[in-house]
């Protein structure tokens, strides 16, 4: 059997697009997904990449595997029986995919991704892998993982400007020609602000704007969450754990285009893992800063946060927040605990004493907060894959607390409702065996015309119930209000 051959042919007529601008076209085709750097520099903002129309799809929900494949190309996929045991199916299915693709000639390519499986995975699946109790069985419609197997990818270079497209040979046409639209055909060399503009397709102009049709309701009141605190503080006095994480969820109906809710945000958060992504019945917006696990030539890094500091307008006011948090102990203790859980939960697919900390306590400032920023780094074994070590460290350390377990226990206990994408990941395993993931801090869910957003923070025992109860509204300042605005905007009339 022949092996199909990669392509990766530079697109001079989007040279200088936007990559939202162009994902535009196909944000409403379930399954189309863009992960969106922001251009943000501080985590190597500098690749966009937009799949849609996968070769296959891998959907986990409610305890069973659904695997369907809509290639003819890799039909042959078709024969893997599902395991239900979700990350192992997955690696079964990139084993399949990679086997049929000859991409030896990219192997060192700077290019991230190329082609193959990218996704979502929802914080619940710990309800599989780590046998914590459902609170509420089916509250959500989101699968606890989905994600498609590409083909074909569109990758923006926002360093040089360039685009490129790469593609299995044989692959459809009409998969570019749904993204370039009025822009495919002969090289333009017109100036950016002549070129066609891309997003405002007619499929788009009919689209509803984007409204909350109600203010933010929070599932806990103040005084509820001081309860709460009381007893976690109860279970770390006792030693249940050292750290657990506690998040509150905000809720609001909606109408309209949740594109245009992810563009207002992008526009004021310019957060480095951002992506959206769209399912059948549920869409995810998310615009988070933080890095989960990412895997380049065997080579592990993770970058957790932890440590919040709100920003402020006056130069000299947000460099004392920041110089407050960096001296915080009681900070920099809750980083190193989680840093010590992330050394042991990466040594269990890394090769011995590979697991290292090149960076404690850097600082990483984003539009609305301040974060705390360590990195670990390891190198994957050699009968180890991206998904052993996603599986064997999910959910990330830094939004579940320490010992991980009896945290996500207490976790399911205390907080209302379940937390389904936030706290998962989003992200990408390329035929190469290269990831990259983010922690869905800062994300959102749409569905039943609804909108779910949640915020919390890490629990020590030296935790203020006040001021942790205002530092989860710190971390959506950028978001809660920015989407609430659209109560009183009286340009809310259609979509443009």
């Amino acid at each position: 059997m022949s092996l199909l051959a990669i392509e990766i042919k530079a697109l001079e007529q989007l040279k200088g697009v936007n990559a939202r601008s162009v994902f535009a076209r196909v944000q409403a085709q379930p399954f189309a997904m863009l992960l969106d750097t922001c251009n943000n520099r501080l985590s190597d903002g500098r690749y966009d990449i937009i799949v849609h129309r996968p070769a296959a799809t891998y959907r986990y929900h409610n305890k069973k595997s659904h695997l369907s494949v809509n290639s003819e190309g890799f039909a042959d996929l078709s024969s893997l029986v599902m395991t239900n045991s979700p990350f192992q199916d997955l690696s079964r299915i990139h084993q399949a995919f990679a086997a049929k693709v000859n991409f030896a000639a990219y192997q060192d390519h700077p290019l991230p991704f190329l082609i193959g499986c990218m996704g979502l995975f929802g914080y619940d699946i710990n309800i599989q892998t780590d046998a914590i109790d459902d609170i509420k069985p089916q509250q959500y419609q989101l699968d606890d993982i989905a994600v498609g197997v590409y083909e074909q990818s569109l990758i923006f270079d926002n360093y040089t400007g360039e685009v490129f497209h790469v593609y299995v040979e044989g692959a459809d046409e009409a998969w570019l020609d749904e993204l370039l639209g009025s822009v495919h055909g002969p090289e333009s060399h017109e100036p950016e602000s002549h070129k066609p503009e891309i997003h405002k397709s007619e499929n788009h102009k009919s689209e509803i704007a984007f409204k909350l049709l109600a203010p933010w309701q929070a599932n806990m009141n103040e005084r509820e969450y001081h309860d709460s605190m009381t007893a976690i503080s109860e279970y770390l006095k006792a030693g249940d754990c050292y750290q657990i994480n506690f998040a509150q969820r905000f809720s609001a109906p909606y109408e309209g285009s949740e594109w245009q809710a992810y563009e207002q945000l992008t526009a004021v958060n310019k957060a480095p893992f951002s992506s959206f992504i769209r399912l059948q019945n549920s869409t995810v917006i998310c615009v988070s800063p933080e890095r989960f696990i990412s895997v380049k030539n065997r080579q592990v890094s993770t970058k957790p946060i932890k440590g919040t500091r709100k920003r402020s307008d006056d130069p000299m006011t947000d460099k004392a927040l920041a110089d407050a948090l960096l001296n915080s102990e009681k900070d920099r203790a809750e980083n190193l605990m989680i840093v010590d859980l992330l050394r042991n939960d990466l040594s269990k697919h890394c090769k011995p004493h590979s697991v290292k900390v090149p960076h404690l306590f850097a600082l990483e400032s984003y539009p609305a907060v301040h974060h705390m920023v360590s990195t670990v780094t390891g190198e994957l074994k050699d009968d180890a894959s991206p998904f052993d070590l996603l599986a064997g460290a999910f959910p990330g350390g830094s939004i579940t607390g320490a010992p991980k377990v009896r945290a996500m226990q207490i976790i399911a206990e205390l907080e209302p409702d379940k937390r389904s994408i936030y706290c998962g990941s989003i992200g990408y395993v390329g035929v190469r065996s290269d990831m990259d993931t983010n922690i869905c801090i800062r994300t959102l869910l749409a569905e039943n015309g609804v909108m779910h957003c949640w915020a919390g923070g890490g629990i020590v025992l030296d935790s203020e119930a006040n001021d942790e109860y205002h530092e989860s509204f710190h971390k959506v300042a950028k978001i809660l209000p920015v989407l609430e605005a659209s109560l009183t905007n009286p340009k809310n009339k259609k979509a443009s």
